[in-house]
């Protein structure tokens, strides 16, 4: 059974930082890629980062620069570290593994970030 569990939300001031985490489990994810999401408030889920098997990064150009993907392969965690946070950046944050072989994608429950002006 695959889990995705996120942690690190909160609340923050602008400017502020915020590191999440997602532990997986079920499936490994140096294998198949995961990638951070985010939705907020009445707006569609859109990518915010992700990291490939192969360890290639791809950034949303509205985090680029102020937010960094990464992953622990022995723990089969992936972090995003987000930087110079502003109250655009408010929304539920999720991540999310697609298995390459089954095209099945995996959601975890998401974590709430609140930036505060």
């Amino acid at each position: 059974q695959v889990q995705l569990v996120e942690s690190g939300g909160g609340l923050v001031q602008s400017g502020g930082s915020l590191r999440l985490s997602c532990v997986a489990s079920g499936i490994m994810t140096s294998l198949h890629g995961i990638g951070w999401y985010r939705q907020a408030q009445g707006k569609q889920r859109e990518l915010v980062a992700d990291i490939t098997a192969g360890g290639t990064t791809n950034y949303a150009a509205s985090v680029k620069d102020r937010f960094t993907i990464s992953r622990d392969k022995v723990r089969n965690t992936a972090y995003l570290q987000m930087n110079t946070l502003t109250p655009e950046d408010t929304a539920v944050y999720y991540c999310s593994v697609r298995d390459r072989w089954t095209q099945i994608t995996y959601w975890g429950r998401g974590t709430q970030v609140t930036v505060s002006s």
